[in-house]
Formats: C-alpha cells, structure tokens, sequence
C-alpha cells in the first residue's frame, strides 16, 4: 500500500502549476490596466493579504477533515455550528452562480469580435440584446449538457483551459513585449509609479475586484495531503503558484496598458481590442478572430466544468438534512437536476438586468461587485473558524499545521480575515472609471444582493425537518454532535 500511495504523490511543481491553472483568467485584465504600474502594486498586495492567506489556512482545514464531507460547511460547522456552516456553502454556491453572467458576458463579447471588422466588432460587443441572447443560450447549453452526465466535460476543461487561457496569456505577454522593445509606443501613463494614489477611493473599487481574480484558491486545499512530507512542500507549491499567478497577472496587465491608453479601456472588450492592436501592429490582423474563438472556447470550458461543479457541494450538504426533498431530486444520471435548473432560473433572472443597466460594462461590473461582496463574507467566515477551532478542537490531529503554536494562525487568518474585509468595504463604493447609471440603483443592488442572499440561508435552515434527510446520506456528524451523543 505504501509503494501505491507514493506513486499518486504530487510533486511540488504538478500542484503549483495546477494552483496557476485554477486561479488565472485573462477576462479581468482590463480593470486593472486602467490603474499601469500601480496596478502591480494591486496584485501583490492581494497576494500577500488573500492569496496566500487562503491557500494555507484552507490546506490545514482540509488535512484536518480530509476523512469527511462538507467542505467549508464542515469548516465553518465545526466552529460556529451547523446554520452558519450552511450559510457559508450556500454563499460558495450563490456566488459562483451570480459569476455566470460574468464571464458569458466575456464569452458574447469574444464571440462578437470573431468578424474581422473592428469597428463592427465592438459595437456589437456593446449591443445589450445581443449579449442576453448569448448568455442565456450558452448557459443553458451548458446546463442541459452537465445534465447529461458527460464524461467528456472533464476532458474538454483541460483542453479549454490551455487553448483559451494558458496560451492567450503567454502569447499576450510575448507580444507585449516585443512591441515595447522594438520600439513600439508605450500608451501607459508611467508617471503613476509603483504606488497608487490611496486618496482616490472611488478608484480603489476596481482594485477589489483583484480579491475575486484570486478567489477559489482554498479549493486546492484537498490536495495538501497529495504531496510528499506536506509541512515542507505544500507552502513551497503555494508559494512558486502565487508569485507565476502574479507575475502572469501584472505582466498581461502591462501588455494591456501597453497598446491601450487607460481611457480607452473597457472593461469587457479591451482584451479583444488589445489582441487586435498587436496583430494589427504586427501585420497579422488575421490572428484576430483565430484567438477571440479561443477565448470563446476557454469560457465554454470554464462553465462547463462550473455548472455543475459548486452545485455538488451543496447537494451532498443539503442530503443530509439542509435542503427540502425538491433540491435532492437527480435524474437518471445521478446529476442534482432540480438545483441546475434553480440556479439557471437565478442566471436568467441576473441576465435581465441588462433592461435597467446603462451598458454591457456596468452590468458586468455590478455583478462582478456583488459576486465578490458574498464570496468575501465566505471567506472571512473561513478565516475566523480556522483560529476557532484552533481552541475548540485543540486536540484533534493536524497533518498540516501552520507554525508549532497559534501564532502563526492568528497572524495569517487575522492577515486573510482584515484583507477580506477591506475588500468587502471598498466593493460598495462605485467605480469612478465607469457609468454604473444610478447611484440608487447600484447601491440598492449591492446592499439588498447581499442581506437577500445572507437571510435565504437563515430561512432554509430555520424551516428544515427531520424528514429532509436522505436515509441513504453518508454524512459524518460534527465533533460537537458526537459529544451530545455520548
């Protein structure tokens, strides 16, 4: 059994580089190239305040309970209790469900500039019906095909995720920078320098959005007991897949600004626009629509494998006892059907906002602002349970543990814990580089979003009963509830 368990061992490199892999999209570039140098002031500053705080304490509570389900409900359960562990699941699913019009928004817009007309191009990607129709007819492709069960999803994740991200990010950053050694002229305002003018804190909501680039790091949790002698390598893989993600981040966020002025930036169509630039530059505009279909294909991907993915979650959660009977039904595949279709109803609901939003841009950004507001309330909730239960189960084993006492813990999850909520505060100011319309509008969007989404978990949870747990749920019960028990 050793020989075998060795053979399955993931070495230091595989895990760092599966870290970049999950972490990176090239869709955000553009929010943070209008901020030039200081943007890399953004990344590292999220790195060193999120990033890493989230992969390291999500690896100690994943080594902790790596013989049971849940996931951030067992996490968060384990400290506070059950109602606030389905809080944070439900919050991890709602997000991820707010996040779809996203980045089918970046789909619609790289599906837009596949002509070969620029001009066309863009007014198309601006064009509100068009990008509804695309949203909709992708998602719900994607919804009927996770439905499937397909076991080719897995497949064409891999290959969408090096055509339509792996690729396009080394081949921007190339191109950046040839073009600038060649000569070429820089658009960046470099008088801005590394620092950012903190004054500013209309501006500083865009460099939040930084926090959700990040965001899905304490999913590689479960494989810090993958890796030989895990105290040692587990930080190191985390380390080398931080500091590629920056670099890649700032590097492809230079090359933006590099060939688009920062007024010009748009922050659905610049990546497009800022390909386009280059191949033009380099007289090869025929690249253009060649790489606007891998990026399109990159977001197939990506929602593909997201569809169904965070809903499985909260499925096997609501099993044993969360969810009424309605969110257990599967189809004949064994696939949480009844939740895909809720979630898409959500998807649908989200898209129309595109009626009372002045543009594609602002309704890419309000979400995108309201999916990081409840991702971040998840978070923190997972930083203050890892210092919890630190006290709360002080004895249980810890195969990966940060520092021999609770220091090191504190100083990470307070670090993660106080970035959080920065970043949480700082996402309700609009953004000064955009029209979000009115002020009441996107106020009233931000703060109902969130108490709405917070209360729905309370009143679930408040209403449950004995008859909504599946008899055949193989669900390991709290540390707490096996001490009632006794």
């Amino acid at each position: 059994m050793e020989t075998k368990n060795k053979a399955f061992k993931l070495s230091v490199m595989t895990l760092a580089i599966m870290n970049i892999t999950a972490v990176v999209s090239l869709r955000g570039l553009p929010a943070e190239a209008i901020y030039g140098p200081s943007s890399a002031f953004y990344y590292l500053f999220a790195a060193i305040v999120f990033l890493i705080p989230t992969a390291m304490v999500a690896a100690e509570l994943a080594a902790m309970f790596s013989d049971k389900q849940g996931g951030v409900f067992r996490w968060v359960g384990e400290a506070f209790g059950a109602r606030t562990g389905f809080l944070a699941i439900w919050l991890q699913w709602i997000e991820s469900t707010i996040w779809y019009p996203t980045v089918l928004t970046f789909g619609a817009v790289s599906l837009a500039f596949i002509g070969f007309n620029d001009s066309a191009d863009a007014v198309l990607a601006s064009n509100k019906v068009f990008t509804l129709i695309v949203v909709l007819a992708i998602y719900w492709i994607a919804t009927f095909i996770s439905m499937k069960g397909l076991g080719w999803v897995g497949k064409i994740s891999r290959i969408g995720g090096m055509v339509g991200t792996i690729i396009p990010a080394a081949l921007l950053i190339v191109l950046g920078i040839i073009y600038i050694c060649t000569g070429g002229h820089n658009y960046m305002d470099m008088s801005q320098g590394f620092f950012p003018d903190l004054t500013k804190m209309d501006n500083l909501v865009l460099a939040s959005s930084i926090f959700l680039f990040y965001a899905g790091m304490e999913m590689m949790g479960v494989h810090v007991m993958d890796v030989n002698n895990p105290s040692k390598n587990y930080p190191k893989a985390i380390i080398i897949g931080s500091l590629a993600t920056v670099c890649i981040f700032v590097l492809g966020t230079f090359a933006l600004g590099f060939i688009i002025p920062a007024k010009d930036i748009n922050l659905t169509q610049s990546l497009l626009i800022g390909f386009d630039n280059y191949f033009r530059h380099f007289h090869i505009s025929w690249a253009g629509p060649v790489i606007a279909v891998a990026l399109m294909f990159g977001v197939l991907a990506s929602v593909l494998t997201w569809v169904s993915g965070p809903s499985k979650g909260i499925f096997s959660v609501g099993k044993a006892g969360y969810l009424p009977p309605f969110f257990q039904k599967t189809n004949s595949q064994g696939v949480q059907s009844n939740i895909l279709l809720v979630q898409g109803g959500i998807v649908t609901l989200l898209a129309l906002l595109f009626v009372v939003m002045p543009s594609v841009q602002s309704f890419y950004q309000i979400l995108s602002q309201l999916t990081i507001l409840l991702y971040l309330i998840m978070y923190m909730l997972m930083f203050a349970a890892a210092i919890r239960l630190r006290y709360k189960m002080k004895d249980t084993p810890r195969p990966f543990r940060l520092g021999k006492g609770n220091v090191l813990m504190w100083i990470i999850g307070c670090v993660g814990f106080c970035g959080s909520l920065l970043a949480f505060v700082l996402s309700f100011i609009p953004p000064g580089q955009i029209a979000t319309g009115s002020s009441t509008v996107w106020y009233s969007v931000l703060i109902i979003g969130c108490l709405v989404m917070v209360v729905i978990p309370y009143i679930i949870y408040a209403m449950r009963k004995p008859s909504w747990r599946d008899p055949k749920a193989e669900f390991a019960p709290f540390h707490w509830e096996e001490k009632a028990n006794r």
